[in-house]
Protein backbone atom coordinates (compact mmCIF):
# COMPACT_ATOMS: atom_id res chain seq x y z
CA UNK A 1 0.00 0.00 0.00
CA UNK A 2 0.92 3.54 -0.44
CA UNK A 3 0.01 6.39 1.77
CA UNK A 4 -0.54 9.34 -0.32
CA UNK A 5 -1.15 11.97 2.73
CA UNK A 6 1.12 12.04 5.66
CA UNK A 7 3.36 14.66 7.33
CA UNK A 8 6.50 14.47 9.44
CA UNK A 9 8.76 17.51 11.05
CA UNK A 10 11.51 17.59 13.64
CA UNK A 11 10.37 20.72 15.55
CA UNK A 12 6.73 22.04 15.01
CA UNK A 13 7.26 25.60 14.77
CA UNK A 14 3.79 26.60 13.04
CA UNK A 15 1.09 29.40 12.92
CA UNK A 16 -2.76 29.26 13.00
CA UNK A 17 -4.91 32.28 12.20
CA UNK A 18 -1.74 34.35 12.87
CA UNK A 19 -1.23 32.72 16.48
CA UNK A 20 1.55 30.20 16.92
CA UNK A 21 1.69 26.53 17.01
CA UNK A 22 4.78 24.62 18.98
CA UNK A 23 4.77 21.37 21.01
CA UNK A 24 4.43 21.49 24.71
CA UNK A 25 5.27 17.70 25.43
CA UNK A 26 3.32 14.21 25.77
CA UNK A 27 2.30 14.53 22.49
CA UNK A 28 0.36 18.02 23.18
CA UNK A 29 0.77 21.44 20.91
CA UNK A 30 -0.29 24.63 21.80
CA UNK A 31 -2.65 25.61 18.69
CA UNK A 32 -2.92 29.37 18.63
CA UNK A 33 -5.26 29.97 21.22
CA UNK A 34 -6.00 26.38 22.74
CA UNK A 35 -3.98 23.34 23.79
CA UNK A 36 -4.47 20.03 21.15
CA UNK A 37 -3.45 16.61 21.12
CA UNK A 38 -1.27 17.27 18.12
CA UNK A 39 0.45 13.41 18.13
CA UNK A 40 -0.37 10.51 20.02
CA UNK A 41 0.87 11.09 23.61
CA UNK A 42 3.52 8.67 23.65
CA UNK A 43 5.40 10.61 21.10
CA UNK A 44 6.61 12.70 24.47
CA UNK A 45 9.20 14.79 22.84
CA UNK A 46 7.47 16.17 20.33
CA UNK A 47 9.37 15.04 17.54
CA UNK A 48 7.59 13.52 14.58
CA UNK A 49 9.98 11.66 13.03
CA UNK A 50 10.97 9.77 9.37
CA UNK A 51 11.81 7.04 11.80
CA UNK A 52 8.79 6.62 13.90
CA UNK A 53 6.29 6.72 10.63
CA UNK A 54 8.90 3.90 9.00
CA UNK A 55 7.80 1.72 12.10
CA UNK A 56 4.32 2.46 11.80
CA UNK A 57 4.21 1.60 7.88
CA UNK A 58 6.44 -1.72 8.20
CA UNK A 59 3.79 -2.89 11.13
CA UNK A 60 0.69 -1.88 9.38
CA UNK A 61 1.84 -2.96 5.66
CA UNK A 62 2.39 0.39 3.98
CA UNK A 63 5.57 0.56 1.30
CA UNK A 64 5.63 4.39 0.56
CA UNK A 65 4.14 7.18 1.90
CA UNK A 66 4.11 10.76 0.20
CA UNK A 67 5.14 13.84 3.11
CA UNK A 68 2.95 16.38 2.33
CA UNK A 69 3.16 19.74 4.83
CA UNK A 70 0.90 22.41 6.52
CA UNK A 71 1.02 26.07 8.17
CA UNK A 72 0.17 24.68 11.08
CA UNK A 73 3.32 22.63 11.27
CA UNK A 74 6.49 25.45 10.18
CA UNK A 75 8.45 24.76 7.07
CA UNK A 76 9.99 21.53 6.90
CA UNK A 77 11.73 21.58 3.60
CA UNK A 78 15.08 20.43 5.13
CA UNK A 79 14.06 17.71 6.81
CA UNK A 80 11.90 16.51 4.20
CA UNK A 81 14.93 16.40 1.80
CA UNK A 82 16.98 14.86 4.26
CA UNK A 83 14.26 12.14 4.54
CA UNK A 84 14.04 11.62 1.32
CA UNK A 85 17.97 11.60 0.52
CA UNK A 86 18.13 8.64 3.11
CA UNK A 87 14.74 6.56 2.21
CA UNK A 88 14.14 7.16 -1.94
CA UNK A 89 12.71 3.99 -2.47
CA UNK A 90 10.12 5.12 0.37
CA UNK A 91 9.31 8.20 0.44
CA UNK A 92 8.22 10.86 -1.83
CA UNK A 93 8.23 14.68 -0.30
CA UNK A 94 7.05 17.84 -1.21
CA UNK A 95 8.39 21.68 -0.53
CA UNK A 96 5.98 24.20 1.03
CA UNK A 97 4.76 27.11 -1.16
CA UNK A 98 4.58 30.17 1.71
CA UNK A 99 2.98 33.09 -0.95
CA UNK A 100 6.70 34.39 -1.07
CA UNK A 101 9.14 33.87 -3.77
CA UNK A 102 9.13 30.53 -5.50
CA UNK A 103 10.71 27.49 -3.08
CA UNK A 104 14.30 25.74 -3.37
CA UNK A 105 12.73 22.58 -4.93
CA UNK A 106 16.09 20.80 -5.32
CA UNK A 107 16.13 17.01 -3.40
CA UNK A 108 12.13 17.61 -3.78
CA UNK A 109 9.40 15.36 -5.54
CA UNK A 110 6.27 17.90 -5.45
CA UNK A 111 5.12 21.10 -3.75
CA UNK A 112 3.02 21.57 -1.60
CA UNK A 113 -0.42 24.55 -1.14
CA UNK A 114 -1.87 25.29 1.63
CA UNK A 115 -4.88 26.87 -0.73
CA UNK A 116 -7.54 26.83 2.23
CA UNK A 117 -5.08 29.01 4.05
CA UNK A 118 -4.10 31.34 1.33
CA UNK A 119 -4.32 35.00 1.92
CA UNK A 120 -5.01 35.43 -2.13
CA UNK A 121 -7.17 32.15 -2.51
CA UNK A 122 -7.35 32.95 -6.63
CA UNK A 123 -4.20 30.05 -8.03
CA UNK A 124 -3.86 31.46 -11.34
CA UNK A 125 -1.82 34.35 -9.26
CA UNK A 126 0.37 31.29 -8.51
CA UNK A 127 1.06 30.43 -12.32
CA UNK A 128 4.86 30.89 -11.51
CA UNK A 129 4.28 28.12 -9.32
CA UNK A 130 2.65 26.13 -11.63
CA UNK A 131 5.03 26.61 -14.22
CA UNK A 132 7.91 25.68 -12.51
CA UNK A 133 6.40 22.08 -11.40
CA UNK A 134 5.41 21.31 -14.81
CA UNK A 135 9.03 22.39 -15.86
CA UNK A 136 11.09 19.98 -13.51
CA UNK A 137 8.46 17.69 -13.77
CA UNK A 138 7.30 17.89 -9.94
CA UNK A 139 3.35 17.35 -8.42
CA UNK A 140 1.33 19.80 -7.08
CA UNK A 141 -0.34 18.29 -3.56
CA UNK A 142 -2.97 20.74 -2.54
CA UNK A 143 -5.51 21.08 0.31
CA UNK A 144 -8.37 23.56 -1.32
CA UNK A 145 -10.36 25.93 0.61
CA UNK A 146 -14.01 24.40 1.42
CA UNK A 147 -16.21 23.83 -1.65
CA UNK A 148 -15.86 25.33 -4.87
CA UNK A 149 -14.24 28.28 -3.52
CA UNK A 150 -10.97 27.86 -5.90
CA UNK A 151 -12.47 24.82 -8.55
CA UNK A 152 -12.67 27.27 -11.31
CA UNK A 153 -8.57 28.84 -11.01
CA UNK A 154 -7.23 24.81 -10.22
CA UNK A 155 -9.51 24.11 -13.28
CA UNK A 156 -7.26 26.95 -15.33
CA UNK A 157 -3.79 25.71 -14.23
CA UNK A 158 -4.94 22.14 -14.76
CA UNK A 159 -5.59 23.08 -18.38
CA UNK A 160 -2.74 25.90 -19.13
CA UNK A 161 -0.42 22.71 -17.95
CA UNK A 162 -1.59 19.49 -19.17
CA UNK A 163 1.51 17.52 -18.02
CA UNK A 164 1.40 18.75 -14.65
CA UNK A 165 0.56 16.08 -11.85
CA UNK A 166 -1.92 17.55 -9.44
CA UNK A 167 -3.19 15.76 -6.12
CA UNK A 168 -6.01 17.26 -4.67
CA UNK A 169 -5.84 16.42 -0.48
CA UNK A 170 -8.51 15.75 2.09
CA UNK A 171 -10.92 13.71 -0.57
CA UNK A 172 -12.00 17.41 -1.01
CA UNK A 173 -13.08 18.50 1.94
CA UNK A 174 -15.57 15.43 2.08
CA UNK A 175 -17.97 16.90 4.91
CA UNK A 176 -18.51 20.09 3.55
CA UNK A 177 -21.28 21.54 1.25
CA UNK A 178 -20.42 21.00 -2.63
CA UNK A 179 -17.40 18.76 -1.96
CA UNK A 180 -18.38 16.65 -4.98
CA UNK A 181 -17.02 19.70 -6.80
CA UNK A 182 -13.26 19.37 -5.70
CA UNK A 183 -14.20 15.75 -6.98
CA UNK A 184 -15.30 16.82 -10.53
CA UNK A 185 -11.62 18.62 -11.20
CA UNK A 186 -9.88 14.89 -10.88
CA UNK A 187 -12.66 14.35 -14.63
CA UNK A 188 -9.20 16.07 -16.00
CA UNK A 189 -6.42 13.62 -17.10
CA UNK A 190 -4.04 15.19 -15.07
CA UNK A 191 -5.84 15.81 -11.59
CA UNK A 192 -6.01 12.77 -9.02
CA UNK A 193 -7.69 13.19 -5.43
CA UNK A 194 -6.26 11.97 -2.30
CA UNK A 195 -8.40 10.60 0.86
CA UNK A 196 -5.80 12.19 3.20
CA UNK A 197 -8.11 13.22 6.46
CA UNK A 198 -11.00 11.50 5.80
CA UNK A 199 -11.13 9.90 9.04
CA UNK A 200 -10.56 12.60 10.64
CA UNK A 201 -14.05 14.73 8.89
CA UNK A 202 -15.94 11.49 9.32
CA UNK A 203 -14.34 11.42 13.17
CA UNK A 204 -18.06 12.01 14.78
CA UNK A 205 -18.73 8.35 12.85
CA UNK A 206 -15.66 6.59 13.89
CA UNK A 207 -14.41 3.22 12.66
CA UNK A 208 -15.57 1.39 10.46
CA UNK A 209 -16.51 4.95 8.49
CA UNK A 210 -19.53 3.49 6.87
CA UNK A 211 -20.35 7.57 5.40
CA UNK A 212 -16.69 7.55 3.78
CA UNK A 213 -16.93 4.06 2.14
CA UNK A 214 -19.92 5.48 0.87
CA UNK A 215 -18.19 9.12 0.24
CA UNK A 216 -15.62 6.84 -1.42
CA UNK A 217 -17.97 5.50 -4.08
CA UNK A 218 -19.99 8.74 -4.63
CA UNK A 219 -16.65 10.18 -5.63
CA UNK A 220 -16.10 6.92 -7.65
CA UNK A 221 -19.54 7.58 -9.62
CA UNK A 222 -18.10 11.25 -10.49
CA UNK A 223 -14.50 10.64 -11.42
CA UNK A 224 -13.65 7.09 -11.57
CA UNK A 225 -11.85 4.88 -9.29
CA UNK A 226 -8.84 5.09 -11.11
CA UNK A 227 -8.27 8.90 -9.89
CA UNK A 228 -8.44 8.43 -6.31
CA UNK A 229 -6.05 7.35 -3.64
CA UNK A 230 -5.78 6.30 0.24
CA UNK A 231 -3.85 8.84 2.57
CA UNK A 232 -4.02 8.41 6.22
CA UNK A 233 -3.09 11.93 7.69
CA UNK A 234 -0.71 10.65 9.75
CA UNK A 235 -0.10 11.65 12.72
CA UNK A 236 -2.76 13.63 13.46
CA UNK A 237 -5.66 11.05 12.54
CA UNK A 238 -3.38 8.44 14.99
CA UNK A 239 -4.83 10.47 18.44
CA UNK A 240 -8.30 8.68 17.61
CA UNK A 241 -7.09 5.34 15.68
CA UNK A 242 -4.29 2.91 14.77
CA UNK A 243 -2.59 3.22 11.48
CA UNK A 244 -3.18 -0.03 10.19
CA UNK A 245 -6.96 1.17 10.70
CA UNK A 246 -6.81 4.23 8.83
CA UNK A 247 -6.71 1.78 5.81
CA UNK A 248 -8.26 -1.56 6.38
CA UNK A 249 -11.52 -0.05 6.77
CA UNK A 250 -11.78 -0.16 2.99
CA UNK A 251 -9.86 -3.17 2.65
CA UNK A 252 -12.48 -5.27 4.53
CA UNK A 253 -16.11 -2.99 3.29
CA UNK A 254 -17.95 -5.50 1.05
CA UNK A 255 -19.05 -2.36 -1.05
CA UNK A 256 -16.08 -2.18 -2.88
CA UNK A 257 -14.36 -4.66 -5.59
CA UNK A 258 -10.96 -6.26 -4.66
CA UNK A 259 -9.92 -4.46 -8.05
CA UNK A 260 -11.04 -1.14 -6.94
CA UNK A 261 -8.99 -1.60 -3.58
CA UNK A 262 -6.03 -2.11 -5.73
CA UNK A 263 -6.28 0.88 -7.74
CA UNK A 264 -7.42 2.94 -4.23
CA UNK A 265 -4.92 1.64 -1.77
CA UNK A 266 -1.96 1.15 -3.95
CA UNK A 267 -1.52 1.07 -7.79
CA UNK A 268 -3.10 4.81 -8.42
CA UNK A 269 -0.55 6.22 -6.25
CA UNK A 270 2.59 3.82 -7.26
CA UNK A 271 1.91 5.61 -10.93
CA UNK A 272 0.92 9.75 -9.73
CA UNK A 273 4.10 9.76 -7.63
CA UNK A 274 5.94 7.47 -9.65
CA UNK A 275 7.23 4.80 -6.59
CA UNK A 276 9.72 1.93 -7.91
CA UNK A 277 11.10 -1.12 -6.35
CA UNK A 278 8.79 -0.86 -3.25
CA UNK A 279 9.37 -3.93 -0.77
CA UNK A 280 7.04 -6.31 0.08
CA UNK A 281 5.35 -5.86 3.17
CA UNK A 282 4.93 -9.15 5.28
CA UNK A 283 2.14 -9.56 7.39
CA UNK A 284 3.41 -9.06 11.78
CA UNK A 285 1.33 -10.82 14.15
CA UNK A 286 1.03 -8.80 17.12
CA UNK A 287 0.93 -10.03 20.97
CA UNK A 288 -3.08 -9.64 21.16
CA UNK A 289 -3.49 -12.50 18.55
Amino acid sequence: MIDAHVHLWEKQRGKVNGLPVYDMGGGKSMFGAEVRQMLPPYMTDGVNSAERLLANMDFAQVAGAVVTQEYIDGNQDEYLKRVQKENPLRFRVTVLYEEKDLPDTSGADGIKLCGGRMANPDLTKCEALFAKAAEEDLFIAIDMADGDAQCASLREMARQFPKLRIAIGHFGMVTRPKWQEQIKLARLPNVYVESGGITWLFNSEYYPYPSAVRAILEARDICGMDKLMWGSDYPRTMTAITYRMSWDFIEKSPLLRSEEKQLFLHKNAEAFYRFENLPDMPYIHHMAE
